[in-house]
């Protein structure tokens, strides 16, 4: 082109190699700093599809002393530019690799900043408590004035409670990011692979009359309601000779030991039916009520009653699996990454201690709790990191980003 495009105006432009030759015409946009994703002067050139162009174009622009961005490189830049914050850039690759709908709106909210100004909103409501606090040790005289009037424990407590709304929001949001492992477990023959047939839609799952039929761990993503559910089917649990089966139900045991969730399947006309306990969260599942004759339907908590063969209570189990981990939807949930689930629930203890110590009238170690809780604030958002953190979260996204 020989010259620089018009600020935030596409612009046609030709592009030549070094002999003048034309390899692609396309557009060129200049994005002037600060005005850009990263803070900095960004030129973006697009040029035909192919990729035959498109390396010819790379191979051009690197032969001018540029030099190919690290993953996560823009992103980076964005942060380290104060253009968003720690949270609003992991939410970029948390977009990018959303599993559902539901997941994408949740990152989307993540990205425009209003689960950092939740963050925020609380590290504010920390500092001035903390001020108020820290005047009972300048002015240790009136200490037990300050620290037996309520309005510091009113507030305190008031910063416990809407830590603990953001923490919700953040674990379903966890949900939507992470998704969540269900595994079916039971004896061989009470219909395992007939519900996950019947869950997915599809004969994923080989269904027969033989008990033992599954030997090995199947595994089915699907999507209820906005919750990315990966439901596996294991062995049937029971003693047996047979070398094989038992290498299944050994996989299969471990699989219900690692669970986030766990749905027990029992027939319904068993009388006596031994349910062993799970560390997971766990849904009984009593199926062939259309043997029984019995009404499908959950008719206690995390226990219902259904037909894999019919259909009828599958839509109840479908329910009861979104019950069984306290998922309400994604309207509302922030994208809850692991750190940020740590950071909060660190925050959250501090704050609890800070309202004992409060309680009983000593100042110093109650700001030094408000400070902690500062500090696990600080690290969601980034205002207190360190460069480890940082390689981290950016190595984790693709190139270009």
């Amino acid at each position: 082109m020989g010259q620089c495009p018009v600020p935030r105006a596409a612009t046609h432009a030709v592009f030549k190699d070094v002999d003048g030759d034309v390899v692609d015409e396309g557009v060129a946009l200049f994005f002037a700093a600060p005005h850009s994703y990263t803070g900095e002067d960004v030129l973006e050139l697009q040029g035909h599809g192919a990729p035959v162009v498109l390396d010819l174009l790379l191979n051009l622009a690197l032969s001018k002393g540029v030099r190919l961005a690290r993953p996560g490189e823009f992103t980076e830049r964005a942060f380290l530019n104060e253009r968003m914050d720690l949270a609003q850039a992991e939410s970029v690759i948390d977009l990018i690799n959303s599993a559902s709908q539901q997941a994408a709106r949740s990152a989307a909210r993540s990205l425009t900043g209003e689960f950092s100004k939740a963050v925020m909103t609380m590290d504010q409501s920390v500092l001035e408590l903390r001020v108020y606090v820290e005047g009972a040790i300048d002015f240790p005289e009136d200490e037990i004035d300050f620290l037996a009037d309520r309005e510091a424990t009113i507030a305190a407590e008031g910063i416990e409670q809407s830590l603990t709304n953001i923490l919700e929001r953040s674990a379903r949001g966890t949900s939507l990011h992470e998704g969540l492992d269900l595994v079916i477990g039971g004896e061989p023959n009470v219909g395992k692979s007939s519900i996950l047939n019947a869950l997915v839609g599809d004969e994923r799952a080989i269904v027969t009359g033989i008990p033992g039929t599954t030997r090995d761990l199947l595994d089915v993503d699907l999507v209820i309601d906005g919750l990315p559910i990966r439901v596996r089917d294991t062995a049937g649990i029971r003693d047996s000779v047979d070398v094989v089966e038992q290498e299944g139900i050994a996989r299969a045991r471990a699989a219900l030991d690692r669970a986030d969730a766990v749905m027990w399947v029992i027939d319904d006309g068993e009388i006596d039916p031994n349910i062993p306990a799970f560390t997971a969260p766990t849904l009984l599942v009593r199926n062939k009520c259309d043997l029984t004759g019995r009404e499908a339907g959950c008719f206690d908590d995390h226990d219902l009653r259904l037909s894999a063969l019919t259909g009828a209570g599958i839509e109840d189990l479908k329910r009861e699996i979104k019950k069984l981990i306290g998922f309400e939807g994604g309207e509302g949930a922030f994208v809850g990454r692991q750190r940020h689930i740590v950071a909060l629930k660190a925050a959250q203890a501090a704050v609890r201690e800070g309202v004992a110590e409060i309680q009983a009238g000593r100042a110093e170690l109650a700001a030094e709790a408000l400070r902690t809780t500062q500090q696990a604030l600080g690290d969601i958002v980034g205002v207190t990191t360190t460069d480890e953190l940082l390689g981290e979260i950016f190595t984790a996204f693709c190139i270009g980003k």
